[in-house]
């Protein structure tokens, strides 16, 4: 089977920051845990390089467009290998071939006669480079998500007649309920439709920086309609010389903010339905990442998280365990350094790399270093029974979070089994040297299929002790508790998250 999974495409009009991280973190560990399935796997990612807000940053900065779109665009893609993400395919909406392909889906949706001439005036906001209708408009005529004064613009554009899917829209809603997920954010898109679809523009005329309209070539597109087409466009160009349309569209799932909710779940599907294309499967709407004050994110309230310094302090994997476990995915959530240090002193080190360290120095220690192949103990292995169908199943849904809870339960079981088994003290007896070998059996056993099921969230640091367990293959398939499965040779581990010294007094 086919799994294509998208981030939104970040906009270079700024630097990126932990929402961007957050998203991509996410589509990863569903990517990676897909491919550990041995699913056909495309992950995309890439940057939104057109429209009026990133003419206006540049203008403010003295430079052109296209330079500080290749400025940031750069940042964006050093942070993918900085968050360990297995992308696919970074796509830049400057691209030649992503214009061409606009222009080729949007010209079937004019010549399918979606589109007229006309003019506009509405409240604008610059920051989101989107028309505000009445309904959207805070006291004050401010943007709802900005906060900032709205604009009057009035020019003449070309127009997309998004009212002539009022009624396809409502049913594609009726018959697949999970369209949108989750189920809160299925409401509100469905509720915006059914307070009735206006036309919306196609086009902008005053403004240069966008792609070109081919069939009036003084307006550019606006710059969502050429946006929202990249999950589209890149498919044709990803791999030079094969074109992987046919073998990943429709998309199986867009992952978005729900800042840009709107777009994706009512202006995308009617104009995939214009252009006479398949409708995705799912768009998943995740929501915000708060400062520890409760409050959006934000550098002049000084309640930023620095991916960058989260990876510099804890390492990769631990920023990606924390966001996916602090969080609960598809809900707002506070995130603070004090909480990554907890996250890691509690769990990280303690639970999950203590359980690995001292499983791996006991087989050393009491059995040179060899897995005991005896019988597992069907007591520890009672505790994961279908845990890898369960954990593929939540995961599927996109629910990264529980998935994780789930795995983790396992963590700590297996630290209680040490405890109560107390390796130690059988040593200390040759008549428990047949307790000994199946404890030791049991907990390297549990020990890899954790780690096997924890690569999708954590890959570097499970990759390290797989191989340390002398059991490299990380397939879901294989993460079923072995009743039998020693003679391994285990090798030494180095801390795989060492304990911090204490900030100085």
């Amino acid at each position: 089977m086919s799994f294509y999974i998208t981030t939104p495409i970040y906009y270079v009009n700024a630097q990126p920051h932990l929402g961007h991280a957050y998203t991509t973190i996410v589509a990863d560990v569903l990517a990676r845990h897909m491919r550990q399935r041995g699913e056909d796997v495309f992950f995309l990612t890439g940057t939104d390089e057109h429209g009026e807000p990133v003419a206006d940053a540049a203008r403010d900065q003295g430079v052109s467009p296209q330079e500080l779109a290749d400025r940031n665009a750069e940042r964006f893609k050093a942070l993918a290998p900085r968050l360990d993400a297995s992308n696919d395919f970074f796509i830049r909406t400057t691209d030649e071939e992503h214009e061409r392909r606009v222009q080729d889906v949007l010209q079937a949706v004019h010549d399918n006669g979606y589109t007229y001439k006309g003019m506009y005036e509405g409240w604008y906001c610059p920051r989101c480079a989107d028309f505000k209708v009445e309904n959207e408009i805070l006291e004050g005529n401010r943007c709802p998500i900005h906060e900032i004064e709205l604009e009057l613009h009035q020019e003449e554009n070309w127009f997309f007649r998004l009212s002539s899917f009022q009624d396809q829209l409502e049913q594609l809603y009726a018959d697949q309920q999970d369209f949108v997920m989750p189920p809160a954010r299925y409401n509100e898109a469905l509720a915006f439709i059914k307070s009735g679809l206006q036309d919306v523009s196609l086009s902008r005329q005053r403004l240069q920086w966008g792609v070109t309209v081919p069939w009036d070539t003084e307006h550019v597109f606006y710059v969502w309609f050429d946006a929202l087409l990249n999950y589209y466009t890149a498919l044709g160009y990803a791999r030079p010389g094969e074109d992987l349309t046919d073998r990943f569209w429709p998309a199986t799932y867009h992952l978005i903010g729900k800042d840009i909710l709107k777009f994706h779940t009512v202006f995308w599907p009617a104009m995939l339905m214009a252009a006479r294309l398949p409708i995705p499967e799912h768009v998943f709407v995740h929501g915000f990442l708060l400062g520890a004050d409760g409050r959006k994110m934000s550098k002049s309230l000084g309640n930023v998280l620095d991916p960058f310094e989260v990876i510099d302090q804890f390492g990769v994997d631990a920023l990606r365990f924390y966001l996916m476990r602090d969080v609960a995915f598809g809900a707002d959530g506070s995130v603070s350094m004090d909480a990554v240090t907890a996250r890691y002193e509690s769990e990280l080190a303690n639970d999950y790399g203590n359980l690995a360290s001292r499983t791996l120095a006991m087989i050393r220690r009491y059995r040179d270093g060899v897995v005991p192949d005896v019988a597992t103990d069907p007591e520890l292995a009672g505790e994961f029974d279908g845990l890898s169908e369960r954990v593929s199943a939540l995961l599927g849904r996109l629910e990264v979070t529980t998935a994780l809870e789930e795995i983790w339960q396992r963590v700590r079981r297996c630290n209680r089994y040490v405890e109560k088994r107390a390796p130690w003290q059988l040593a200390k007896d040759p008549s428990s040297a047949q307790a000994l070998d199946q404890t030791l059996a049991s907990l390297a056993e549990a020990v890899r299929v954790i780690s096997v099921l924890l690569h999708a969230y954590m890959p570097a640091s499970t990759a390290t002790l797989l191989e340390a367990l002398g059991a490299p293959d990380v397939s879901v398939g294989g993460a079923a508790f072995a009743a039998t499965g020693g003679g391994r040779t285990v090798a030494a581990l180095e801390p795989l998250f060492p304990k911090r010294a204490p900030e100085p007094a």
